[in-house]
């Protein structure tokens, strides 16, 4: 497997443009595909791009009148 296959929390952040504390949270509550190795959250791209494509179609707004 290669290393880049494996990222951080902090990489996915910046992946999918998002607050760590975000990703943390998904994480934790298993809406996002992770492993938690020791104390460090650990994220298969392939997972998280399936996710991604699952997750694209469903935007949530927030519309202020």
């Amino acid at each position: 497997m290669d290393n880049r296959e494996i990222l951080t929390a902090k990489e996915v952040a910046a992946y999918l443009r998002m607050n760590l504390m975000t990703i943390y949270r998904l994480a934790q509550t298993g809406r996002i595909p992770a492993s938690r190795i020791s104390d460090c959250w650990r994220f298969r791209r392939k997972d998280i791009e399936q996710w991604l494509s699952e997750h694209r179609g469903n935007p949530r707004f927030l519309l202020v009148d």
